[in-house]
């Protein structure tokens, strides 16, 4: 039997990077799993990937900041697989970097609603079908950014990620009697096609890659696994954490 055998689980931002590898991930380890991102045809493409493995999964497009879509991503596990075991609400954006004087009202804003409403709107909807399965493992994508580091320009970004952890606390709270467990997942630097956008030169990486203890960063299939052991029983004592699979980053100062 493997970890998420007769599991249901909801991946946001699947559409690449770290979403994509942990729905694939879930899928190998036995979780029948509703796909989500912006990018239909990059979801789509995820889709092959995982039939071709014997795996299990139905997709959906659209934008996190809806509720219509945090609500249908839930009917979507409930119609074709029967119920919601696992939500892993992986989808944010870094949005406009600049000094808080200088940032836009509409950017502080976007930043909010990309990575911290999302959660907010997602709980809404997956909760009661968590409570339904008689509990379950909710999972939130945070940062060390605004939880160990503060790094200049990230404003926004990183109130919303350390929002998340406040959000996270709570939900863990208030849940954990009808069997629900919640986290959040803080990872460090992440080889992701959005990342590489960042360290598009060789000494721009070095200088990340340098940042943390493991000199290095992670390969998005690191992530997914860290993501994994939340989502399965490994984890059956913890809740209200925010786990950091970070390279080290939180603590190095070399």
């Amino acid at each position: 039997m493997t970890a998420l055998t007769d599991r249901v689980a909801i991946v946001t931002g699947a559409s690449s990077g770290i979403g994509r590898a942990t729905a694939r991930l879930f899928a190998r380890e036995g979780a029948r799993v509703v796909a989500a991102g912006r990018r239909r045809d990059e979801l789509e493409s995820l889709a092959a990937a995982i039939r071709a493995e014997g795996g299990e999964v139905a997709v959906l497009a659209g934008d996190v900041r809806e509720e219509e879509h945090a609500a249908a991503l839930v009917a979507l596990a409930l119609e074709r697989f029967g119920g919601l075991d696992v939500a892993f609400n992986n989808a944010g954006a870094v949005g406009e970097m600049a000094s808080v004087p200088a940032l836009s009202l509409a950017a502080w804003r976007e930043a909010i609603e990309v990575n911290l409403t999302s959660a907010f709107l997602a709980a809404r909807h997956q909760v009661p079908a968590l409570v339904a399965r008689g509990g379950g493992s909710l999972i939130f994508t945070s940062s060390f950014v605004g939880y160990t580091v503060g790094m200049p320009g990230m404003g926004a970004y990183a109130a919303a990620k350390a929002g998340l952890i406040g959000l996270t606390q709570t939900l863990a709270a208030e849940l954990g009697a009808q069997g629900v467990r919640v986290n959040a997942l803080l990872p460090g630097g992440t080889d992701t096609p959005g990342a590489r956008g960042s360290v598009g030169t060789p000494e721009s990486r070095a200088f990340v890659e340098g940042l943390h203890a493991l000199k290095r960063m992670a390969a998005p299939e690191e992530i997914a696994r860290s993501a994994l052991y939340l989502a399965s029983e490994a984890s059956s004592f913890t809740t209200g954490t925010a786990l950091l699979a970070d390279g080290g980053v939180s603590i190095t100062r070399t």
